[in-house]
């Protein structure tokens, strides 16, 4: 058989899990096919440049990992995950050539456009496999119209282990080429908590742990997380709030500028976004196009929690919940089973995938505002070195 069909196929004949806490059930993924590979990157220093302010920056370079691979795949359904300061995939074999093409181009866009240093890495599942690890790989439905792909297995980490190391890695791309990073935005405000916190949460399994082990800590952890409405998502129901000019607008003109100039670039979607304002300020319909609806779709597709080898979540919590989650995570870290991070800050923020805002299929990825994931992962590593 084609081995693009068998991609195809295998992808889309995975369930799609309505339910998040049955992933924390190893028994709810599948292998990746062994002739696949783990596309992966991450921003060199990205806690210097939480420093320095610039995470919106971040979170912007990592979401363009996926939206150059979701324009290259053409409609295809495929496995990613967002991790904040970086991004992972996988690709079937027939369109691993191209999908490195543009990794590299994302990579050659970050340095030139954000300032920042990618690295890119490419990693076949069968030689993850080789080395004791593998990828497992579910579907969680976040809505009717929206899935993301959950991880399992150890073999992501242990590919981002190697690509930081420094193998694997993508040959450049060459001069001039950029990337289709086309419906990548991010014009909402930023999200405020109500309940007190933003909390960003990095859990991972201790080196040694077993896998039933943590699972059991996760499921205690979302069952604390249940408790807070809407399981902690930082977006009310409703969606999120829009402003004008929206505050991630520089960084959308260098995702969609391509070669024209950033001025002329800039004062089209000045234009383009002040119009979108409008209508979702006021909510009046226009064309077909519901604006409230879409605030709430907007809501129900966000991506606020995955398992990628861990869990990863940013929820808005009161204290106390934060002080319990804070409890049973203490305990199984010293009972040998977790490593992890919580880090606390007033806002989250959102990176957004948008085909077409008349399609139903748009992406937004919640991480928190002030370093959210990186920092509670530098959490753990501070730890591993103290």
């Amino acid at each position: 058989m084609d081995s693009l069909v068998t991609a195809t196929d295998f992808y889309d004949a995975l369930p799609r899990l309505a339910t998040f806490g049955t992933l924390a059930d190893p028994g709810s993924y599948t292998p990746l096919p062994d002739d696949w590979v783990i596309g992966c990157a991450d921003i060199v220093g990205s806690t210097r440049a939480i420093a320095e302010g610039q995470y919106k920056k971040v979170n912007m370079a990592g979401a363009a990992v996926i939206s150059a691979q979701i324009n290259l795949m053409g409609g295809r359904d495929f496995p990613f995950i967002f991790g904040g300061d970086g991004a992972a995939f996988a690709v079937g074999p027939d369109d691993a050539a191209r999908s490195a093409e543009a990794l590299a181009a994302v990579q050659a866009w970050t340095r030139a456009e954000c300032g920042l240093e990618l690295r890119v890495a490419q990693v076949p599942v069968s030689t993850i496999r080789a080395a004791g690890r593998d990828v497992l790989v579910a579907r969680y439905s976040a809505s009717a119209d929206v899935d993301y792909a959950m991880f399992a297995g150890g073999g992501l980490s242990w590919a981002e282990a190697r690509m930081k190391a420094g193998d694997f890695a993508v040959p450049a791309a060459p001069p001039g080429q950029l990337p289709d990073l086309s419906g990548l935005s991010c014009r909402w405000a930023q999200i405020r908590a109500r309940n007190g916190v933003i909390l960003s949460a990095v859990i991972r399994p201790a080196p040694g742990a077993g896998s039933t082990a943590f699972a059991r800590v996760t499921e205690k952890v979302l069952a604390i997380a249940h408790r807070i409405d809407r399981d902690g998502h930082p977006l009310p129901a409703a969606g999120a709030e829009v402003g004008w000019p929206p505050s991630g607008l520089g960084l959308e003109v260098l995702a969609s500028r391509g070669s024209v100039p950033a001025w002329k670039r800039r004062l089209q979607l000045l234009a383009e976004t002040l119009v979108a304002w409008f209508f979702l300020r006021t909510g009046l319909p226009v064309g077909g196009f519901d604006p409230a609806e879409y605030r709430r779709a907007v809501a129900r597709n966000a991506d606020f929690r995955k398992f990628d080898d861990g869990l990863k979540m940013t929820l808005d919590v009161d204290p106390a919940t934060v002080e319990d989650l804070q409890g049973v995570l203490e305990q199984a870290q010293a009972d040998g089973i977790v490593e992890f991070g919580l880090f606390q800050q007033e806002e989250a923020m959102m990176t957004c995938i948008v085909p077409s805002p008349r399609q139903g299929n748009h992406v937004h990825f919640i991480d928190g505002a002030s370093g959210g994931y990186t920092q509670a992962a530098a959490q753990i590593k501070r730890a591993a070195t103290a």
